[in-house]
């Protein structure tokens, strides 16, 4: 009997989230989001503009205390990958709040604020149910580590590190 429980738990614990992607959904793509001057741009085109690079994704916002506690190991991993472009999706109430974050933390990359919010088709293509949340994406354009929600798990250097040594052997 004790067995028939760890089990169902196995099995429901396993099936509680969707499977990790390795792709954006279409959903996803098409999302709008408004860069840091305005200018409105699917998530898609975002991604073909870094078409061949490394991205390290950070979805969060001004008022998220997780997001801010991580800022400085964030700027670590930053200086450790500085080949990798940094993407950071805000969450926040508006755009004012959005823009007196980047500069109140100094966030260096590249913005977009996801206007569609925690209901929009990215969000809930990718299941976001937690802030922060890290993606890597490698150089093919493929979803390298889907979800991280600490800066400091150890998966995050390590798909950083597997793409550069994949990368540095080409």
């Amino acid at each position: 009997m004790k067995y028939i429980a760890v089990l169902l738990f196995l099995f429901f614990s396993s099936c509680s989230k969707g499977q990790d992607l390795v792709e954006f959904p279409d959903k996803a793509l098409a999302d709008v989001f408004v860069s840091i001057d305005g200018v409105q741009t699917s998530f898609g085109s975002v991604l073909e503009t870094h078409k061949g690079e490394t991205i390290f994704i950070d979805i969060w916002a001004a008022w998220c205390r997780d997001c801010i506690k991580s800022m400085p190991q964030l700027k670590k991993l930053q200086e450790d990958f500085p080949k990798t472009t940094f993407l950071f999706l805000s969450l926040d109430k508006g755009v004012d709040s959005w823009k007196k974050g980047i500069k109140k933390y100094n966030l260096v990359g590249e913005h977009y604020f996801m206007s569609s919010g925690w209901k929009g088709p990215f969000a809930k293509a990718i299941d976001l149910d937690w802030i922060p949340r890290y993606m890597v994406i490698d150089t093919t354009g493929k979803i390298s580590l889907y979800r991280a929600i600490a800066i400091d798990d150890y998966r995050i250097q390590e798909a950083l590190k597997k793409i550069s040594k994949t990368n540095t052997e080409l």
